[in-house]
């Protein structure tokens, strides 16, 4: 199939890929516009992977502040070079952070960072409600694990799906922010502010 410039520069427009890159994966999947995204999609997830162990010194603070001043957030999102950093890419990236982080709330980056206490007050709150119902101890058990798996799912910031596209998770765009930039980049860290609540 004849690959014309048109199909390349709306493969680059959907996945930010480089121009050669969106012309290899059109090459590669005959013109196939969704193929072409799954490809260049797991290229970046090859990428991600490569790059995940290399040292983040570098990078960006970025700030939301919701109308009305009442809720506001940090947020710390690093990269290898000060030259990713102030990119726009990135920069987006880490505005769409904390906009997200603002509105759903997650208590941490990952699950390892869940504070205990919070981990067995829902824990002991599950068991009662199971218990309460009738279930016995084995069932009991069994329904914890899960509500367990969706209550962290939903408070680590990393798990949560992204306010602005649903289909994806905070994990998923990293990972994609990663193969476009070509270098490793965390998120180290956030603070929500809003007014009235501790």
């Amino acid at each position: 199939m004849n690959i014309t410039s048109q199909m390349v520069k709306d493969l680059r427009d959907k996945t930010s890929a480089g121009m050669m890159d969106c012309k290899k994966a059109l090459t590669d999947t005959d013109g196939d516009m969704e193929k072409a995204v799954d490809l260049l999609r797991q290229k970046g997830l090859a990428v991600a992977a490569k790059r995940a162990g290399r040292a983040t010194s570098e990078g960006v603070i970025e700030t939301y502040i919701h109308a009305g001043s009442k809720l506001g957030v940090m947020v710390e999102l690093d990269c290898e070079t000060d030259f990713v950093a102030k990119t726009d890419a990135f920069r987006g990236f880490a505005r769409d952070l904390a906009m997200h982080i603002a509105a759903a709330n997650p208590v941490a980056v990952t699950r390892e960072e869940v504070p205990e206490y919070v981990i067995s007050r829902e824990r002991e709150i599950y068991i009662q409600q199971a218990l309460e119902s009738g279930k016995p101890q084995a069932i009991a058990e069994k329904m914890v694990t899960g509500k367990m798996e969706k209550f962290l799912a939903d408070i680590c910031l990393l798990e949560q799906r992204f306010v602005k596209d649903p289909e994806r998770s905070i994990q998923d765009m990293l990972t994609d922010i990663v193969g476009k930039m070509g270098e490793n980049v965390s998120i180290k860290r956030f603070a929500r502010f809003q007014v009235g609540v501790e």
